[in-house]
């Protein structure tokens, strides 16, 4: 009977024992628990806040872009009634320009009708082939003079004007053909060609060697005769340029340039 009261209370013992432990483990669970439910959270109030930064951010940048819309809106209708405007004006400068060449269209047609005045003593023209210069109703030479003219077209050439300079030369060899500076205006003509269309450069050079074979240009035009055959490839024709550059003109400059390429040719 004894024995069966002391185990009766040692069950009892260990049953509360267990019951504590139990107890215990629940608790610290229920702590974790809370831990977990404190840190998520913590974690989803950081997300919201960075969410709430986010939505804040693009509502200002919309913010900025209306603005930047509505102050764009109100330049672009600014800039259309200046282009009104404007093209108003260029109307109404168009009607005058249309009037103003009216009224000289008409003074021509009648200064036209009008009879010309006799002329005493009239210049008779000058003889085909004479190359004198033009002569105006009073009998004095009109335009420039051949120095002015030659001067103008070779600031066209040193300026970059090349078309303009070739006109201008060629006006001049037209109109004053046996002038000293003649050589000189086909020479450049030559020049203005250039590598854009070396075909008609060399039919201006070798027309400069024919017409004026005793002038100084004569040699150059020969020596840029052989640069050019000479950069087609063609070494017998540029040979044969250079030779006679030693041949026709052995004291001219050209005459040493043409001897250094003869050596690098070959004779």
């Amino acid at each position: 009977m004894l024995r069966q009261l002391s185990l009766s209370l040692g069950v009892g013992l260990l049953a509360g024992c267990a019951l504590k432990g139990d107890v215990r483990r629940v608790e610290l669970q229920v702590a974790a628990l809370k831990e977990d439910l404190s840190g998520a959270e913590a974690a989803r109030k950081a997300e919201l806040d960075s969410a709430l930064a986010l939505v804040a951010a693009l509502q200002q940048a919309l913010a900025a872009q209306q603005a930047y819309l509505v102050q764009l809106r109100g330049d672009m209708r600014t800039d259309l009634l200046s282009v009104q405007q404007q093209l108003v004006t260029l109307q109404e400068l168009s009607g005058q320009s249309q009037q103003r060449l009216t009224e000289l269209r008409s003074r021509l047609e009648e200064q036209a009708r009008e009879p010309v005045p006799a002329i005493e003593n009239p210049t008779p023209p000058p003889a085909a082939g004479g190359g004198g210069p033009p002569v105006g109703r009073s009998g004095n030479p009109a335009g420039p003079g051949p120095d002015r003219m030659y001067d103008l077209s070779l600031q066209q050439y040193r300026r970059g004007s090349l078309g303009t300079a070739r006109l201008g030369f060629r006006e001049f060899l037209r109109v004053y053909p046996t002038h000293e500076r003649a050589p000189d205006a086909l020479f450049y003509v030559g020049e203005t060609f250039g590598e854009e269309n070396p075909d008609s450069a060399a039919a201006v050079y070798q027309q400069l060697v024919k017409t004026y074979p005793n002038s100084s240009r004569a040699p150059s035009a020969l020596y840029k005769l052989g640069l050019l055959a000479e950069s087609r490839g063609s070494k017998a024709a540029a040979r044969t340029y250079y030779q006679r550059v030693v041949a026709g003109y052995p004291r001219s400059d050209e005459a040493n340039l043409a001897r250094d390429k003869l050596q690098r040719l070959g004779r």
